[in-house]
């Protein structure tokens, strides 16, 4: 196996082959961890798959698997730990026999757990006279006994449903609730028994059902009964990286869990997908695999984003950045400051997309933990953080002194669906007309004596009980010829600039990969007293 990937699917059966399929035919290193445990292996046959229907689950997966490799891509055997985000690096996958593997993107199509009801026989049956679902099994027991073990609200239209394909329907009461007057008419009118009793054990007879007895010692006779499960998400790895699973209600009936998603399968967390019973409890063999085609052409689309972005971050490192650094120390003579407003102008006007528009990655990782406000962006350029924080409900302010790259900021937030207040300011000398529950700046270009005077201005915008966050090149970089020194300056001359009423919270150099190459940055994170009004 490869070290890091482009893809890592936890879960092997039909969404995470229909999603590795799609990316390895585009050309993505893809790796396929299965623990070997597929919801449906005790079922006989997959059904209303087109193409495939009547294929026996373990060789549907097969094919699938053979399909997959035709396109380069990898499996490994094994069950998925946990999982952890890398600083903006990607993830780190750690499997049970100690195995870590790296990926910058992860979908997760782990499936559920079918939770059944403890009566004798029912888990020895499962899957071939015991069932649920009458799209996956209604056919093969059509014309025979068929009993419906109630278990809750939805038992009468349980067996409503089934009757569709049989005429010989017993709803058993068990533990669910008396049908109402209307109820008990609808049954009469389909012609299916009611008995209001409690089911005590399944009566089996070499290894095939051949009835259900009662609490009462009364045997019917039934040649399959439908249970209902709880549908529990197999959400383990999900819930490693902080993901919560929701209950799933049907009829004022919690049911089962799901991991929830949008129609694309992205999580709530960056760089996580989900596809099949894991989002969808309901969704049959040909919905997962649909559901895991759509993440993966989602996933690839966001890796598509991210290569032309490191493109175009990796062409300005090597040249125009470099031309910053002369422009920079030649004005210094002339008494112009460190960032020139007349060149930044001319580079947005002639660039078609100077940044990245993501999310700097010292900010995920130190503000999405904070509960949405008021937010002050300095320095926004063309406003991937100040949009980033609008889609999680923060109130932002953008600030920055280039009109062309506010003009790109405001498209940027239109695109997404969000309102962004941009301010054209110089965030080195101006001072903020309100206060904020967030104030963040990264990357701050501004001479030394003057530096100090600027992190006290962003400071002092910061409300009480609010945070501040500055992210700067790290001094450990000034050897990098393409980063004038003027640029650098520490975790400690910043808090130094604070003054009294706050406590640091984070105040560090960090590594972090940039293209490949070494990184790191200073992080300063602190945050105001609620007693500080000043």
């Amino acid at each position: 196996m490869n070290e890091k990937y482009d893809v890592v699917i936890v879960g092997g059966g039909a969404a995470g082959l229909a999603g590795a399929t799609a990316l390895a035919r585009a050309r993505r290193s893809v790796l396929v961890i299965d623990a070997g445990e597929p919801r449906n292996a005790p079922a006989g046959h997959v059904h209303n798959y087109l193409g495939r229907e009547g294929t026996p689950p373990r060789e549907l997966v097969a094919i699938g698997r053979a399909e997959v490799a035709g396109y380069g891509g990898e499996f490994a055997d094994g069950t998925v730990s946990a999982a952890k985000p890398l600083d903006g690096q990607g993830f780190q996958v750690t499997l049970t026999d100690g195995r870590e593997i790296r990926a910058r993107r992860l979908l997760v199509t782990t499936g559920l757990t079918d939770e059944l009801p403890e009566l004798p026989g029912v888990a020895e049956l499962w899957g071939s006279d015991v069932l649920h679902c009458p799209y996956c099994h209604g056919w093969e027991v059509r014309d025979q006994p068929v009993g419906i073990i109630g278990a809750g609200p939805m038992s009468v239209h349980q067996a409503l449903l089934w009757r569709q394909w049989t005429g010989d329907v017993v709803l058993f009461r068990h533990t669910g609730p008396v049908p109402s007057a209307q109820e008990r008419a609808q049954l009469a009118a389909r012609d299916i028994r009611f008995v209001d009793d409690e089911v005590a054990a399944l009566e089996i007879s070499d290894g095939h059902l051949t009835g259900v007895r009662m609490r009462s010692g009364q045997v019917v006779p039934r040649a399959a009964v439908v249970v209902t499960p709880k549908f529990t998400a197999r959400a383990d790895v999900l819930v490693s990286l902080g993901l919560e699973t929701t209950e799933l209600e049907v009829g004022g009936q919690v049911v089962g869990s799901y991991v929830p998603a949008d129609p694309t399968g992205a999580t709530s967390l960056p760089g996580v997908w989900v596809a099949g019973n894991v989002a969808n409890a309901m969704a049959q063999v040909i919905s997962s695999a649909a559901g895991g085609l759509t993440a993966g052409a989602a996933i690839n689309g966001d890796l598509m984003q991210e290569d032309v972005r490191d493109a175009m971050s990796a062409e300005f490192t090597a040249a125009q950045e470099r031309e910053v650094a002369e422009r920079v120390l030649g004005h210094r003579g002339h008494g112009m400051p460190v960032v020139d407003r007349e060149w930044w102008e001319e580079l947005y006007r002639t660039d078609t997309k100077f940044w990245s528009g993501q999310p700097n990655a010292q900010l995920v990782a130190e503000v999405s933990d904070l509960p949405p406000g008021t937010a002050l962006d300095a320095g926004c350029g063309e406003g991937g953080d100040a949009v980033w924080l609008a889609e999680r409900g923060w109130r932002v302010t953008g600030a920055d002194f280039v009109g062309t790259a506010l003009e790109r900021a405001a498209g940027h937030a239109k695109e997404a669906g969000v309102e962004v207040d941009w301010v054209r300011a110089d965030v080195t000398s101006w001072t903020p007309p309100a206060r904020f529950d967030l104030v963040t700046s990264h990357f701050l270009q501004v001479l030394p004596d003057e530096r100090a005077a600027a992190f006290a201005r962003l400071a002092d915008a910061v409300a009480p009980g609010g945070t501040l966050l500055i992210v700067g090149h790290a001094l450990s970089m000034a050897h990098h010829g393409d980063h004038p020194p003027e640029k650098f300056f520490t975790a400690d001359e910043v808090a130094a600039s604070l003054g009294d009423g706050w406590r640091i919270q984070v105040a560090e150099e960090r590594p972090r990969v940039v293209h490949g190459i070494p990184s790191a940055d200073v992080v300063l994170r602190a945050r105001r007293s609620e007693a500080d009004g000043q």
